[in-house]
C-alpha cells in the first residue's frame, strides 16, 4: 500500500456528492488518518461525469469501472451505485486487492451478499479491507447513546422501536426513478431505509433480530416515466410504468437476548424529511433519538429519585464525545455530511492500522437476511419467519 491512498468512487449521484464531500474533507479534519488522492470518478454518461469530475474534485473521469479496479494506482474503490451492481462491483475489486467501501444495503438480497462476504472474507486474508456504509453508526449523539447501553445504564434491554420516515414521493406524479423499479434497487422503503434502522438497533444493542412479523404495501402502483413530470402534475408524456416495490414496510422483531422491537420505513409519511428515530427501553432507564435533531439524545436514568420528571437532553457536541473534538466548539452543531466524513475516517484508519472496520460485509449480510425474512413473511400474511 502506498504512503497515500489513491481513491477511485463508482457513481456520482446523490452518494456520489456525499461521499466526495467527505473524501475532500476527512484530511483537513483528521489530521491523523492517512493521506488521501481522490484520483478518478466513474460512471456511464460521459458528459455527465465530467461535471461532476469538476464540481466534486476529482482528478480523472472513466466511464469502465472495470479499467479503474484493473489500475495498478487504485488503492480503495467506492461503491456508490445503484444496489444491482454491487455485488459484481464489489466481488471484481475485492479480488483485485483493492478495499472496498460499499454503500448500503450491501446487496438486492441475501444470495448477492453472501457472495460479497465471502469475497470480502477471502480478501481479508491477504489484508484487504471492506465496509458497508452505515453512515448513521457516525452520529456523535447514537455513539453516545450505544456508550450508556454498554456501560450498563440501561439495564436490561426489553424494547427497541425504530423509524425512519420521508415523504418525497407522496405525490402520485412523482415520476418512476429507479428507487421504485426492484430490478435495480431490490426493494423499496424496506432496504432503502429500514435497512438503516436495523443496523442501528444492532449497533446500539448489540443483539440480532432472530425473527419477523412483517407487511409490505405499495400505496402508488403506477408512475410516470421519467422525463413526464413537470412539479406537481404530470408532463406532456403519457408514459407510465408499474412501481415493483414497497412504498411502505412495518415489521416486528425479536432479538436474540429476548428484547422485542417494532420497526416501521415509509416514504410516505408527509411532513417527515428524514425522520430516523429509535428509542431503547430497558429495565433502568431509555434512550431516543431522532435524526433531525441530530445532535440531541433523550436519556431517562429510571433509578435516579426524579425519575418522575421523564427523559433529560444529551447535546452531543461535546469534545468528550465521539468525532466531536475534529469539528466546532461545544454547541456548534454538526450536519448530516459530517456523519460520512467520519466514516471514511474510520475506514482509512482501518486500513492504515491493520484493524477490521465495521460494519463489515458480514454485518451487511445480516441486514440483509433480515429484508429478506420480512419480504418473506409479508408474501405469507405476516407469518412469523427466522432470520437465517
Amino acid at each position: 500500500m502506498s504512503k497515500t491512498l489513491r481513491v477511485a468512487m463508482i457513481g456520482y449521484g446523490f452518494m456520489g456528492k456525499v461521499h466526495s464531500h467527505a473524501w475532500r474533507s476527512v484530511n483537513h479534519f483528521f489530521p491523523d488518518a492517512p493521506q488521501v488522492e481522490m484520483t478518478l470518478i466513474c460512471g456511464r454518461s460521459k458528459d455527465a461525469l465530467e461535471g461532476a469530475r469538476i464540481t466534486f474534485g476529482w482528478k480523472e473521469a472513466e466511464t469502465d469501472w472495470q479499467k479503474v479496479i484493473a489500475r495498478s494506482d487504485i488503492d480503495i474503490v467506492d461503491i456508490c451505485t445503484a444496489g444491482d451492481t454491487h455485488e459484481e462491483i464489489a466481488i471484481a475489486a475485492l479480488k483485485a486487492g483493492k478495499h472496498v467501501i460499499c454503500e448500503k444495503p450491501l446487496a438486492n438480497n441475501a444470495s448477492e451478499a453472501i457472495a460479497m462476504a465471502q469475497a470480502a472474507n477471502e480478501a481479508a486474508k491477504n489484508s484487504v479491507k471492506s465496509m458497508v456504509a452505515f453512515n448513521y453508526r457516525r452520529v456523535p449523539a447514537l455513539a453516545v447513546a450505544k456508550q450508556f447501553i454498554e456501560s450498563g445504564r440501561l439495564g436490561t434491554i426489553y424494547h427497541v422501536r425504530a423509524n425512519y420516515l420521508q415523504d418525497w414521493i407522496i405525490d402520485p406524479e412523482f415520476p418512476l426513478v429507479w428507487r421504485l423499479d426492484k430490478k435495480t434497487a431490490g426493494s423499496g422503503a424496506l432496504g432503502d431505509i429500514a435497512a438503516h434502522i436495523i443496523d442501528a438497533s444492532y449497533f446500539l444493542t448489540g443483539s440480532k433480530i432472530t425473527s419477523v412479523s412483517g407487511q409490505l404495501k405499495t400505496f402508488i402502483k403506477e408512475r410516470p416515466l421519467p422525463g413526464a413530470y413537470t412539479g406537481l402534475t404530470a408532463g406532456s408524456s403519457s408514459g407510465r410504468g408499474a412501481v415493483t416495490v414497497d412504498d411502505t414496510a412495518l415489521f416486528t422483531a425479536n432479538f436474540e437476548n429476548g428484547a422485542v422491537g417494532s420497526f416501521e420505513a415509509t416514504r410516505f409519511a408527509a411532513g417527515r424529511k428524514n425522520a430516523m428515530s429509535i428509542e431503547v427501553n430497558g429495565s433502568k432507564g431509555s434512550i431516543y433519538f431522532n435524526f433531525e435533531d441530530m445532535n440531541e439524545l433523550l436519556f431517562h436514568d429510571h433509578t435516579h429519585p426524579s425519575s418522575e420528571a421523564g427523559f433529560r437532553k444529551v447535546l452531543a457536541t461535546d469534545g468528550g464525545q465521539p468525532y466531536v473534538a475534529a469539528w466546532w466548539p461545544p454547541g456548534h452543531i454538526i450536519g448530516y455530511e459530517h456523519t460520512f466524513t467520519h466514516e471514511i475516517y474510520d475506514f482509512v484508519s482501518a486500513i492504515k492500522n491493520g484493524t477490521n472496520p465495521s460494519p463489515s460485509f458480514n454485518d451487511g449480510l445480516y441486514v440483509q437476511k433480515v429484508l429478506d425474512a420480512v419480504e418473506v413473511s409479508a408474501g405469507n400474511n405476516s407469518q412469523l419467519t427466522q432470520v437465517k
